[in-house]
């Protein structure tokens, strides 16, 4: 699938200024008549692609969701506040971002006619009854921002069973790469990776043998615009490489390729943690003719050489 496939068609991207936004943004851009919509609370603006109509607002704001979304055919919805502790420590926040907004979205799309693909989560599944995830596995959030993640789902799927809109619904598993900066909500690959270009303790929680199937942003960004064209609206799938690894052997494996003599330490474990999900991509690959591309070293090869530059220019991670 190509993004020329796209070529006539304007499309949305909402949260394209953010981490998998801008690179699905940087994908479309030159090829489609590209528009974001982000806040630029956490998305950052030298990420966004040259050419693009921004719109700059919250997704829950009326008045910025119309200016965006007017005569689009096709929108990317990536804006979500993506973090389990602040949808803990603020439900309410977290709802309104993430099933509010994407139920105003949806109902845009509906006025429009506009084909959505919607960010789900890996974290719908909560504690998985099996180490290999399939869509038809149980669902049993156990955080707010995992039950969020669960409605859009519905939502994109009633969207298409009552009202004919061509929704799809992709399920993230630990999405890495390049763009991903630091904070307190980021990825363990970017905190590993920060620590051991810096040659500090790389702290691994518990016995390190919870495992996590980690999936290269550009992969990501294939699914997407694989979902964009396909006739196999209605669905969700699992986007991931369907393989595993622990997060020691992680530790090790960024150790290696950043050529660091950062030591590997253990904590605590931490409560309720997941201990292991794999993604089954079978739906995926057969539906939308998805496969991953992108090996976990030469992933994490480009994103430490980005990382190492960005620490290069002074960038605050």
């Amino acid at each position: 699938m190509r993004t020329h496939e796209l070529g006539d068609c304007t499309v949305l991207v909402t949260g394209g200024a953010g981490f998998i936004g801008s690179h699905l943004a940087n994908a479309l851009a030159g090829e489609t008549d590209l528009r974001i919509l982000d806040s630029f609370t956490t998305g950052r603006r030298e990420q966004v692609p040259d050419g693009a109509t921004v719109v700059e607002g919250d997704v829950r704001d009326e008045d910025a969701l119309a200016r965006a979304t007017t005569g689009v055919d096709l929108i990317f919805h990536e804006a979500a506040l993506v973090s389990v502790e602040r949808s803990v420590e603020n439900p309410l926040e977290s709802h309104s971002v993430n099933v509010d907004a994407t139920l105003a979205l949806l109902e845009r799309a509906r006025a429009l006619d506009a084909r959505i693909v919607l960010a789900s989560s890996a974290a719908i599944y909560g504690q998985p009854e099996r180490a290999i995830v399939s869509e038809s596995g149980r669902k049993l959030p156990s955080s707010p921002y995992g039950l969020e993640k669960l409605a859009v789902d519905h939502y994109a799927r009633q969207y298409h069973d009552l009202y004919g809109l061509e929704t799809v619904a992709l399920r993230y598993f630990n999405v890495y790469g390049p763009g991903q900066f630091n904070s307190d909500y980021s990825g363990v690959i970017t905190a590993f990776i920060d620590r051991a270009l810096a040659g500090e303790l790389i702290s691994v929680h518990g016995d390190g043998g919870q495992t996590r199937d980690f999936v290269f942003v550009e992969d990501v960004v294939r699914a997407n615009l694989l979902a964009a064209t396909t006739d196999r609206v209605g669905g969700a799938y699992n986007v991931g490489t369907g393989r595993a690894i622990s997060i020691r052997e992680l530790a090790e494996l960024i150790v290696d390729v950043t050529d660091s003599d950062s030591e590997i330490v253990h904590t605590d474990e931490r409560v309720g943690d997941i201990r292991h999900s794999q993604a089954d991509i079978g739906a995926a690959r057969a539906d939308l003719g998805y496969a991953p591309e992108v090996s976990l070293r030469e992933g994490l090869e480009r994103t430490v050489e980005w990382a190492a530059a960005s620490n290069r220019l002074g960038e605050s991670r």
